[in-house]
């Protein structure tokens, strides 16, 4: 990159509508708000959900935004009403923005909160960028502890919180308890770290992709189960005596995995979804109405960050092994494409360095 980019300008990846990301030279961003923060961005990664995104499964990502919502990096700039950071320091992004004070925040939804909640590469500009303005900069961002690696700490802005969060918790796992979770691919797989901090019994992962189940064994699943012949449910019920699961995690975002959560969920379980939805998706409560079973939805609040930074620091669980690939800002849409075609790619997630 050897234009005559002015200091006014950056490189972005921007997301120009369906199917259409483009890198290119970008304003930079400016505080807008006593609040906000300029953050030089150092690593970000790619989510699906910014695949959902480029799909046009989000109509509130209009085109012109810079996507992304997970990073890491260093402070450039901050507001007079920041106190909490200084130019210089680094620090882990959050992909919820909350002010703290609001009547959603105060009840622990971050995620809903009325002037944040989940903004970055979605209504604002977000992190896959040499910079990003990051909103209510005192409650959206974290100090990184000395020592802790700011590869695997990259994993900690979105993807461990949401598979634990909207997954462990929200599917109450148990110790003893039997869990599945349907879809092997990162969160599914963040999920499975996450869900060994309760000792559940059994840990069954199933997906359509026998690299990721052989990956999933490797990261503490006790079962796996291919689903591509369509015998995953019959498989399972021989799992588990015919009873189903304790909690089926949904992690995918499709109707065919959401109903399959139904048909394996035990009686008196939990169905936890994940997955982002593009489609509507059969409830078969013709078979559900007697089950007495749970059905939650949650998109992450990160209430669980500063928990998890110090399950991090303390080495009791290893994020790094979710990351497969690694590229340069200017490599994104190489990196898209690595992530895009998991099934032939083995990719898991890409660290993308600015």
């Amino acid at each position: 990159m050897n234009d005559l980019a002015t200091p006014s300008t950056m490189h972005a990846l921007v997301y120009k509508g369906p199917g259409k990301p483009v890198f290119e030279r970008h304003a930079r961003p400016a505080i807008t708000a006593p609040g906000d923060a300029i953050v030089r961005v150092t690593r970000t990664t790619i989510c699906g959900t910014d695949l959902h995104i480029l799909k046009g499964d989000l109509p509130s990502c209009t085109p012109g935004r810079i996507l992304g919502h997970e990073g890491v990096g260093v402070i450039e700039s901050v507001g007079a009403a920041v106190t909490t950071f200084k130019p210089g320091d680094h620090v882990l992004i959050s992909c919820v923005s909350a002010c703290g004070r609001c009547e959603y925040c105060r009840r622990g939804m971050y995620s809903h909160c009325t002037t944040g909640g989940w903004i970055l590469g979605n209504t604002i500009d977000g992190t896959q960028a040499e910079f990003v303005r990051i909103p209510h900069a005192d409650t959206s961002l974290y100090p990184i502890p000395a020592g802790v690696d700011e590869e695997a700490l990259v994993l900690l802005s979105d993807i461990l919180p949401t598979g634990f969060e909207c997954g462990v918790l929200n599917g109450k796992v148990a110790p003893g308890a039997t869990l599945a979770i349907v879809g092997a691919g990162p969160i599914g797989l963040a999920a499975l770290l996450t869900a060994q901090f309760y000792s559940p019994g059994m840990i069954i992962m199933i997906d359509l992709d026998d690299k990721r189940l052989a990956v999933a064994m490797t990261f503490g699943a006790t079962h796996t189960i291919n689903s591509g012949d369509g015998k995953a449910v019959a498989a399972l019920m021989a799992l588990t005596d015919n009873k189903g699961v304790d909690t089926a995690i949904e992690a995918v975002g499709i109707p065919a995995t959401f109903e399959l959560c139904e048909q394996i969920v035990a009686a008196g379980g939990i169905i936890a979804n994940i997955g982002v939805h593009g489609l509507p998706v059969a409830l078969h409560l013709e078979r559900l109405w007697d089950r007495n079973i749970a059905i939650t939805t949650r998109l992450v609040d990160t209430s669980s960050t500063p928990m998890l930074l110090k399950v991090l620091k303390a080495g009791k669980i290893d994020a790094k092994k979710l990351i497969t690939h690694r590229f340069k800002l200017d490599a994104i849409l190489e990196a898209y494409e690595t992530f895009g075609d998991a099934a032939k790619t083995g990719a898991l997630k890409v660290i993308i360095e600015a």
